[in-house]
């Protein structure tokens, strides 16, 4: 059985010292040698008063202990020092007990302006304020680097995947023997002529950056076969390309370009074209004037009118030249015999690319040779060194020159040499049927193309 405590009589003081005083403002402390009156200031209750109290952690502020007052305290007494945080817990009662000693009206406490307790901030950099960037759009033509890459390089071999690509059927005897055997299950790709033949077609299809390319074919010996060359390089670069390609009959006298084309009813001209020159809207404008050949060649044929005293001039072939140039991307130029008739100066100054014409003979020779020293002494030595010649077996048989001499020569002087074997359609002097050349004739007109747009393509990227 536990004993039952004995109360305490001190624990009913649950004020203490404060218990008796007169107020609860005021509250007298016994200590030896004297009686101290301590006034408290009660701190009256404000909105704001979570953020700027006095008391704080448990700590009086160093306001509330200034307000004590010791008085009538004896000299000889040394109270206990105060303790720098004094925990002071009030309890409010209804009736306090009152204890005998002075009553002294109590002293108001000065208000003081709550001071705002700044909260220290660690030591953070300075955040970098971003410098203000105008935005501004650029045109194409503005924006600079090296890695910049043009439409044409976008290439269907660049892009799609060959193995989800369904094989065409292959080209070539033994290819599609094997393919038509098998039920069309084994495809071992085109043979070897197959492929050499789309290769040296992708070489002409090549697509041309910037403008129209005039190039004119040159010879100042007749009979050499420069019309001819001109329609054989037109139908070949027409066969082969995407794009529009042209040839004009600049001849000032009769020029037989048109009857190298399968249209012998067409009846426009070239001067036509430099007629209406100023009324030219589109394209179809100008389709009315010019005729097309299978390979789509678009042929401006000269004056066939043996009444027409004017000869075609350099003002003429200018005009005509500059409503080319919008509607197509390769301009031919058959010259007349010569170089230095009216409208040849005009075709030499827009000339991008220069083709020359020569026969085996030695005189046909000669002359093609001359025709490279005047470029080169009348401001064209560019344009000479970068020429084609071409060597026409305008005769069957073997010719009586060296045809291998001839090329060294020229090869000497020029970028490139072709030789162009001979074909009984060419040399009977009517028109013109690519499909029917012979294949050694196709052949060698199409690398005179190839040539020519690897030229250009080299001089648009120098």
């Amino acid at each position: 059985m536990t004993p039952k405590k004995t109360p305490d009589p001190r624990e009913d003081d649950a004020m203490g010292m404060l218990d008796d005083a007169a107020s609860v403002a005021t509250a007298g402390i016994g200590i030896l040698g004297g009686t101290a009156q301590v006034s408290v200031a009660m701190p009256q209750e404000h909105e704001d008063d979570l953020a700027d109290e006095a008391v704080i952690d448990g700590e009086v502020d160093e306001a509330v202990i200034a307000d004590i007052v010791f008085e009538d305290a004896a000299p000889a007494a040394t109270a206990a020092p105060v303790p720098a945080a004094v925990e002071v817990i009030v309890e409010r009662e209804t009736e306090p007990e009152l204890v005998p000693a002075p009553v002294v009206a109590p002293v108001p406490a000065p208000v003081k302006e709550a001071v705002p307790v700044e909260t220290p901030k660690k030591n953070v950099a300075p955040r970098a304020v971003p410098p203000e960037v105008t935005l501004t759009s650029k045109r194409l033509g503005e924006l600079s680097g090296a890695n910049r890459e043009s439409a044409d390089l976008l290439t269907t071999d660049r892009l799609l995947d060959p193995h989800r690509l369904t094989k065409p059927e292959p080209e070539g005897s033994w290819s599609h023997l094997l393919y038509s055997i098998s039920g069309r299950r084994i495809n071992i790709g085109d043979g070897r002529r197959a492929r050499e033949r789309k290769a040296l077609s992708a070489r002409i299809a090549a697509p041309l950056p910037g403008g129209a390319r005039f190039v004119p074919v040159l010879s100042r010996k007749g009979g050499v076969g420069k019309t001819a060359i001109t329609a054989l390089l037109g139908m070949a670069l027409a066969d082969a390309r995407d794009d529009r390609v042209i040839a004009i009959d600049a001849n000032p006298d009769r020029g037989t370009l048109a009857d190298r084309i399968v249209r012998p009813q067409h009846t426009k001209s070239v001067r036509d074209l430099a007629r209406i020159h100023d009324q030219v809207a589109d394209y179809h404008d100008i389709s009315a004037v010019v005729a097309r050949d299978a390979t789509r060649l678009d042929v401006l044929a000269s004056d066939a009118d043996p009444r027409i005293a004017e000869a075609f001039s350099d003002v003429d072939y200018r005009d005509v030249a500059d409503l080319a140039a919008h509607y197509y991307s390769l301009v031919l130029t058959d010259t007349g015999t010569g170089i230095v008739h009216s409208v040849m100066a005009a075709t030499l100054d827009l000339a991008d690319r220069i083709v020359i014409v020569s026969g085996l003979s030695v005189d046909e020779a000669r002359l093609a040779s001359e025709t490279l020293t005047w470029l080169e002494t009348n401001g064209f030595e560019e344009r000479a060194h970068d020429a084609i010649v071409v060597l026409n077996h305008s005769t069957p048989g073997t010719p009586l020159v060296r045809v291998n001499e001839l090329e060294a020569h020229f090869a000497s002087r020029v970028r490139n040499v072709v030789q162009m074997p001979y074909d009984a359609q060419i040399a009977a002097g009517g028109a013109i049927v690519f499909a029917n050349l012979q294949p050694e004739t196709r052949l060698a007109a199409r690398r005179l193309a190839a040539l020519l747009i690897e030229g250009l393509r080299t001089e648009a990227s120098a």
